[in-house]
């Protein structure tokens, strides 16, 4: 597989595994407001290059028009879950001096109670999952926020999967020196065989482990 090829290979698959993360954020707001039998659910992802906070998937109303939709992330409820890292009840949100008034109103829906956790990841603040409004009168409850967390444990996986897939797509297709090199690499680690391959492979293996910021392995 020539250079060109392995690229068309690698951008596809990106393309390929995005709709997937993309698609189980989707169903894990989608469960999550169908067992809360919330109004709405959302999840945001936090934008470390700006700063903000991205409607990344959406149940409820204006799903269809507010992802994408950007924020402040030290702005609102969700701005307050991610900077403290911790979840956050509120029966009535109009009473809390956190809660930005402002923006809801713009996206045509202004809550009245949400149940908020932080989605970490390897100890990485990478955004916010919400459920807003019940259509009971039942109040959250501690079982409740630990259902949550167990909800947002899975889609921090799935952020964190769709936020590297992105970089590395940015990479391979920005035509930057760095992505020149990351696609000889990995062209010519295709091209090794056996005992060549494995070795090449610690040694990439190591060098991610440096970049990341981590102990190489042994």
């Amino acid at each position: 597989m020539n250079e060109g090829d392995f690229r068309a290979a690698v951008a596809a698959g990106l393309i390929g595994a995005e709709e997937s993360h993309r698609a189980l954020l989707q169903s894990i707001v989608e469960t999550a407001r169908a067992i809360f039998r919330a109004q709405a659910s959302s999840i945001f992802l936090l934008d470390e290059a700006t700063d903000e906070l991205v409607f990344e998937a959406l149940s409820g109303p204006g799903d269809e028009t507010l992802v994408g939709r950007r924020m402040s992330s030290s702005s609102g409820i969700a701005g307050w879950v991610i900077a403290t890292r911790q979840p956050l009840v509120l029966e009535d949100v109009a009473e809390d001096p956190r809660f930005a008034r402002d923006f809801a109103a713009d996206t045509g829906y202004v809550p009245r109670g949400v149940m908020a956790v932080p989605l970490l990841h390897e100890e990485r603040g990478l955004g916010v999952l919400e459920v807003l409004d019940r259509e009971t009168d039942r109040p959250f409850t501690l079982d409740d926020m630990n259902l949550l967390a167990l909800f947002g444990a899975q889609a921090a996986i799935a952020l964190d999967l769709l936020t590297k897939g992105r970089r590395a797509s940015a990479l391979v297709s920005g035509g930057e020196d760095e992505a020149e090199a990351v696609v000889r690499v990995a062209a010519a680690l295709e091209r090794l065989e056996g005992v060549e391959r494995a070795t090449a492979r610690r040694l990439l293996d190591a060098l991610g482990d440096v970049l990341d910021g981590r102990s190489p392995r042994a």
